[in-house]
């Protein structure tokens, strides 16, 4: 079996700002992102990474090259851990898009896996698909290896939610901090979790702390 590590990006600016959809946006990390990188990247220092991979947007790849520059490791890009597709959700906060189109809401709501988001965006079906491909091969490529995953917030939940064998439309219940970590060894075959999002590389020493953002791709 693989083991991975698969991680949430670290923060941006809009993870900070009113809960704004970021989707397949570009949005860079903010400093406090960075930060967060950094402190993900001392806490992994002494893991035995053999490979990195992370979404094609810049604050996956980033948070995956601040990490991955410690192990002298190149960072793939694959198209198939991107954040999910919002459609007309993109780059809104939450209130504003209920506000204009509640019934879709609650269509995602209860059944995300044939909801299509923001009416012409990504179901929970799909995206579990997709990364399911994606983990099936690096695990079959990377067998009796440790292997790092930077991704998102949403599609990182739907893929828990879903190798768990959980209804999509739970998928909520499960948290990603920006940088959170979680931890699993997967074949062809099976899954095993291990730990899922891990953040306490997120407290500094002393009193000092990063705050846990609850992120504000919340959705």
């Amino acid at each position: 079996m693989a083991r991975i590590y698969l991680l949430r990006h670290g923060e941006t600016a809009w993870n900070a700002s009113d809960y704004r959809y970021c989707g397949r946006t570009d949005i860079e990390l903010s400093d406090k992102g960075r930060k967060q990188a950094e402190l993900a990247a001392v806490y992994l220092e002494k893991v035995p990474f053999a490979a990195a991979y992370a979404s094609p947007l810049s604050r996956a790849y980033e948070t995956a090259r601040i990490i991955a520059t410690k192990h002298q490791l190149s960072v793939e890009k694959d198209e198939r851990i991107i954040e999910a597709d919002f459609g007309l959700w993109e780059g809104k906060a939450k209130k504003q898009f209920i506000e204009e189109d509640p019934a879709v809401w609650e269509e995602w709501l209860n059944d995300p896996g044939t909801t299509q988001a923001g009416r012409i965006g990504e179901t929970a079906e799909q995206i579990f698909n997709r990364m399911k491909a994606f983990f099936d091969e690096i695990a079959d490529k990377h067998k009796g290896q440790t292997i790092l995953v930077v991704a998102h917030n949403t599609v990182n939940r739907i893929f828990i939610a879903g190798s768990l064998g959980m209804p999509f439309r739970n998928y909520r219940s499960i948290h990603q901090d920006n940088t959170g970590i979680t931890v699993f060894e997967k074949d062809s075959e099976s899954i095993k979790f291990f730990n899922i999002n891990l953040n306490t590389h997120l407290e500094i020493s002393g009193d000092e702390k990063i705050e846990k953002t609850n992120c504000i791709e919340r959705h």
